[in-house]
């Protein structure tokens, strides 16, 4: 079985078992976490629910792994003929997570 979970403000196809990174800012109680903004449901042939935007009653439940730092991306400002240079660097912030089940 599998789900289309969103969280902030990206899609994710997830099953049982993936290890996935997401979004920092998510309510962790005791190491769980719980998607319930779950657009689709899969798993066989025929079975396949698609939620109008959500499934209703489908949760994702998932636990907190650690927290991690994504690669350093590099922003260059340059005007050219004005000796105008800005170089900075952001590295964005991430909740590994794995997911335990899928509950519809």
């Amino acid at each position: 079985m599998y789900a289309v979970i969103e969280t902030g403000g990206k899609q994710y196809r997830v099953k049982q078992g993936d290890v996935l990174d997401v979004e920092r800012g998510l309510d962790v109680e005791d190491g769980k976490v719980e998607f319930d903004r779950v657009l689709m449901l899969g798993g066989g042939d025929d079975d396949l629910s698609i939620g109008t935007p959500t499934v209703e009653g489908a949760v994702v439940r998932a636990s907190a792994v650690e927290e991690v730092r994504g690669p350093k991306v590099q922003v260059f400002k340059f005007k050219r003929r004005k000796g105008y240079r800005r170089k900075t660097g952001h590295r964005q912030n991430y909740l590994r997570v794995r997911i335990d089940e899928i509950a519809s």
